[in-house]
């Protein structure tokens, strides 16, 4: 195909128009999410890794304001009010207190999991699909990075309300991961102490405190 002038100029203005399609959907993505005060959201997470035979289901729930958050998945608690990460495990009675430094783990923090697209990533519109009478349009994205260890992500957007529905990540190791949203709810009243930490309350646990 790119022995032919007329089919590789089609083939760039087509790539060109669906980079464009596709940054206005999630510009529109971000600046719905953006002008809520708080989120809260209840979701199913799901591990699934062919070659090592592992698959792992489990859902959770998340609290986001701004920066901060509180995340309750897999039985542990964290909370996040800004400047100090704590991770609660009542299984192991033990609070591991420590900076959070996002940039050193390349992981999507909770804070980012609705946002983490607007860097290091180029992107194009994907299939569409109809999933209980919604029509959710995906976006591919691709890590700028070629060492990332992720092969590529799927973010599935409600095409009318433009919220996240899922995320599907898929890690070169052949790893799929895939984070489905059951419910979202914006601007809740939330007590003033939910991102506060209260280390009366674990008198009895081992604290951890990672400089």
């Amino acid at each position: 195909m790119k022995k032919l002038a007329i089919l590789l100029a089609l083939f760039i203005t087509t790539g060109i128009v669906a980079q464009d399609k596709a940054e206005t959907l999630l510009n529109e993505v971000s600046a719905k999410v953006k002008s809520y005060d708080n989120i809260s959201v209840n979701f199913k997470y799901v591990l699934n890794n062919v070659s090592e035979n592992i698959t792992q289901e489990t859902k959770g729930d998340v609290v986001i304001q701004g920066e901060k958050y509180v995340l309750n998945v897999l039985g542990v608690t964290r909370i996040y009010d800004g400047k100090t990460l704590y991770n609660i495990s009542p299984e192991d009675e033990e609070v591991t207190i420590s900076s959070e430094n996002t940039d050193d783990e390349g992981t999507i923090t909770p804070s980012k999991m609705l946002s983490f697209y607007e860097e290091g990533y180029s992107y194009k519109m994907d299939i569409v699909q109809n999933i209980k009478g919604r029509k959710i349009q995906y976006v591919k994205l691709i890590p700028i990075d070629s060492g990332a260890e992720i092969k590529h992500v799927l973010l599935g957007i409600d095409a009318k309300t433009k919220h996240i529905y899922n995320l599907i990540e898929v890690g070169k190791n052949g790893t799929k991961t895939t984070l489905t949203v059951n419910s979202f709810k914006t601007n809740q009243a939330l007590p003033k102490t939910l991102f506060t930490f209260d280390e009366a309350k674990y008198e009895d646990y081992y604290i951890n405190k990672i400089d």
